[in-house]
């Protein structure tokens, strides 16, 4: 519920489709159990840095593989461990450059500028859906940028702010969601 109404995004590939996640920036998990308590999707693999995030994503997604660093991961080096092509990638790239906690450097520094990894990974796997995470703030320290990209590697997205509260949190935290998808030239 956002706003008093049911918001829905339809990312059915059709009749007793699967949808395969990519899941970058992974932390714990947190999109990947979201998605798959759908039944829709299924994780494939993950890209997390953190060896104590890793020892979360290993009790819940055994089987799963956890690349370490998003600077080295590509199509390439998903074929080569036997990944097919995901039909998803998703993410909440750093934010401690955009926050208003952080530095305020905002999408060009040295955390927050992962966004290029990100959309590089994106162009290179050429996936049906990305969807992107971020802090409220990047409305103004980098959402100009990020809806380029994807434009440039041909996606359209839209995007919106919603706060926990609006599906029922205790808080207000603002977080931007931005869903993207190969515009018609690109299909």
């Amino acid at each position: 519920m956002l706003n008093g109404r049911r918001v829905e995004i339809n990312l059915s590939g059709g009749r007793n489709s699967m949808h395969t996640v990519l899941d970058l920036f992974s932390g714990i998990g947190g999109f990947s159990l979201g998605l798959e308590r759908t039944g829709g999707f299924k994780t494939v693999a993950f890209c997390e840095q953190d060896e104590h995030c890793h020892k979360v994503l290993r009790k819940h997604w055994k089987d799963v593989p956890i690349f370490n660093d998003v600077k080295e991961l590509s199509y390439e080096t998903l074929k080569e461990r036997g990944i097919d092509r995901p039909t998803v990638i998703t993410g909440g790239f750093p934010c401690q450059d955009i926050s208003v906690a952080g530095n305020r450097e905002g999408i060009v520094g040295e955390r927050s500028g992962l966004w290029s990894e990100f959309a590089r990974i994106i162009s290179d796997v050429q996936p049906k859906w990305a969807i992107i995470e971020n802090v409220s703030a990047l409305r103004s320290k980098g959402l100009t940028l990020v809806l380029q990209d994807l434009n440039e590697i041909g996606y359209n997205a839209e995007w919106h702010c919603i706060p926990c509260s609006a599906i029922g949190g205790l808080h207000r935290r603002d977080r931007i969601w931005i869903i993207a998808k190969p515009n018609m030239a690109h299909t």
